[in-house]
């Protein structure tokens, strides 16, 4: 399976949005990852939904969104109606988390579960049959441009193992940090998904940094 490119529109330039969804567009990314902040689940507020309407309305490449809020039942039809093809809640923020897995399935739309540094992948054995994705924190949820935690190789190579048991095609996504120094070792460790930020709209060349990427260089 080729490995899926998923840029992070939370470190694009906001003064000029439009020319970096062109630049996704027309890159070899499959996804726009869009991470959604409410400044209580994590300490820092990103996209409203205007901004992700205008996002949808330009995107070529399905949006991938991920809700770093509280209470995400409340939206999720929100979310799933302005454009969400993915859509991803946290583990942390849910209470009845199949409820929610099964909410997000009845609108059609693909279903994921992100979990944070701190949590270990068994919380995941007995809903990873219900989901199509896992977003694994490796950085602390919040903020762009932090440092990779190394010991999410040992964690997506731990998650692998359940998803091969369990046999199902859960896709192994990973966000925070990434770049060209981890990202062959995230896939070898059995990552399929891999969200980039700052190491793509901080280069001089972010259509040939994604394709690096996509080309596990």
């Amino acid at each position: 399976m080729s490995v899926i490119i998923a840029p992070s529109i939370l470190s694009a330039d906001f003064s000029n949005l439009q020319k970096d969804i062109e630049m996704v567009n027309s890159s070899d990314a499959d996804w726009f990852h869009i991470d959604v902040m409410d400044g209580v689940f994590v300490p820092n507020i990103s996209f409203g939904i205007p901004v992700i309407k205008a996002i949808k309305r330009n995107a070529t490449k399905p949006l991938d969104i991920h809700l770093m809020i509280v209470d995400p039942d409340r939206y999720i039809k929100t979310f799933i109606e302005i454009g969400a093809d993915i859509l991803t809640v946290h583990y942390e923020a849910c209470n009845h988390l199949h409820r929610t897995i099964e909410k997000i399935k009845s609108f059609g739309v693909k279903s994921g579960v992100a979990i944070n540094p701190h949590t270990p992948v068994t919380v995941l054995k007995d809903i990873i049959k219900d989901i199509d994705l896992v977003c694994m924190m490796s950085v602390n949820p919040g903020f762009g441009g932090q440092s990779f935690i190394s010991r999410t190789y040992e964690k997506v190579k731990r998650l692998t193992k359940i998803v091969e048991k369990e046999k199902t095609n859960v896709l192994i996504e990973i966000d925070g940090g990434v770049n060209d120094k981890n990202s062959k070792k995230l896939i070898d460790s059995g990552a399929n998904v891999l969200v980039a930020g700052n190491h793509v709209f901080s280069s001089i060349n972010p259509e040939k940094t994604i394709r690096n990427l996509k080309l596990n260089l």
